[in-house]
């Protein structure tokens, strides 16, 4: 099997992710879920994602789809959900990365009821989709510092600038 083959593999469907997520349960794995659009990759998603892949064993990244991503951002995304999806599935610190066409990540966060639920420091605990959920279920919320100076729109206005 190529390293491609085995970053694709990163890349499941919900069903796929049922399997692994059992999988990982029976084997006594800390499960850790974050989520977002990832539409440039910068240091201050991979700071965030490491950050996240230390609270637990095993990461999942929720990607919004590129419909979701419509709804939320004008103009984007800026590049498409299956390259977005293979970039974040060839980091090292990534378990498995899920696409959702909603809005929200309610549902797949009560579908893979995480132990632990993390986003950017830029959101409050209370203020994180799932977290009451994740709370409830006797997991817990982390919020990590954002890296000031790093942001997909930033880096969008640079390069229209140029």
């Amino acid at each position: 099997m190529s390293r491609l083959d085995i970053i694709q593999k990163k890349i499941v469907s919900m069903e796929e992710l049922s399997k692994l997520i059992h999988i990982w349960q029976l084997l006594s794995h800390k499960i850790v879920f974050t989520n977002g659009c990832f539409d440039i990759l910068h240091a201050g998603h991979i700071q965030t994602l490491v950050a996240a892949a230390d609270f637990g064993s095993k990461l999942i990244v929720g990607l919004n789809a590129d419909n979701s991503i419509s709804k939320l951002k004008s103009g984007r995304p800026i590049q498409q959900q299956d390259s977005r999806a293979l970039v974040l599935a060839s980091m090292n610190c990534v378990d498995a990365v899920i696409l959702f066409e909603e809005e929200t990540p309610l549902q797949l966060i009560k579908f893979i009821q995480p132990n632990v639920l993390v986003k950017g420091g830029d959101y409050s605990i209370e203020q994180i989709i799932g977290s009451k959920e994740v709370i409830a279920s006797g997991g817990k919320v982390e919020s990590v510092p954002i890296l000031n100076g790093f942001s997909t729109t930033l880096i969008e206005e640079k390069i229209k600038k140029s």
